[in-house]
């Protein structure tokens, strides 16, 4: 996946309106947490193979055998049947979204990931939590 220069709030408005408005909530949200880190939409094949468009919140840069990779640290992005959050912290050899999935209420969590049908199926201040930690996480480790 790659940076794009699309704006995220016109994506926003292309969405369907069964979905919209939760996505712009989020969006706020997520934005007001983030406030100090770069909002961007990454467009571009994503994991399984599917082409995607994920709201990246901040940026990582981690490295890998094949060379360094950028990332953001908490993507928002809208998928055929849910709402998916990625959320890339970890804490004490854990994701941090394993760490808070018992108290994000209606949703499924991977390593990194927080999927979900509705806004109302999550625990929304729970998640405002988790992403600020993984900000405070990503901004220390990026200091070191």
């Amino acid at each position: 996946m790659k940076k794009s220069t699309i704006d995220p709030s016109e994506y926003i408005t292309t969405l369907p309106d069964s979905i919209r408005e939760d996505m712009e909530t989020l969006d706020r949200e997520i934005s007001k947490v983030m406030n100090d880190h770069p909002r961007i939409i990454w467009q571009g094949v994503f994991w399984g193979g599917s082409e995607q468009n994920i709201i990246g919140y901040g940026d990582i840069t981690y490295k890998r055998s094949k060379g360094d990779v950028e990332w953001f640290i908490v993507g928002l992005a809208l998928q055929k049947n849910y709402i998916s959050i990625y959320v890339n912290a970890v804490e004490d050899q854990q994701y941090i979204s394993e760490k808070y999935a018992s108290k994000l209420g209606k949703v499924k969590v991977g390593k990194s990931s927080i999927s979900f049908k509705k806004l109302a199926d999550v625990e929304l201040n729970v998640l405002l939590k988790l992403i600020s930690r993984a900000k405070e996480i990503m901004t220390a480790e990026r200091s070191k």
